[in-house]
């Protein structure tokens, strides 16, 4: 458990303090520190979505989009 905590800090102090030595503002660096991860998460949701469609058509399979995710959760 010590270690996810001192991976989280670190995780949240990089950002804090890359936004805070341009700025001079915590607050920016807090805010960013939030959004970052969050933007992060959804561009590998979106990245992890268009490498399964290129996957199954490398595979030759055409399939509707809607197909391929139902078959890859």
């Amino acid at each position: 458990m010590s270690k996810t905590l001192t991976f989280a800090l670190v995780h949240f102090t990089v950002p804090v303090s890359v936004a805070y030595l341009p700025t001079g503002s915590v607050v920016v660096g807090g805010l960013l520190a939030l959004v970052e991860p969050t933007l992060n998460s959804a561009a590998g949701h979106r990245h992890e979505h268009v490498r399964r469609r290129i996957d199954t058509m490398r595979c030759g399979v055409r399939a509707a989009p809607r197909a391929i995710a139902a078959a890859n959760p």
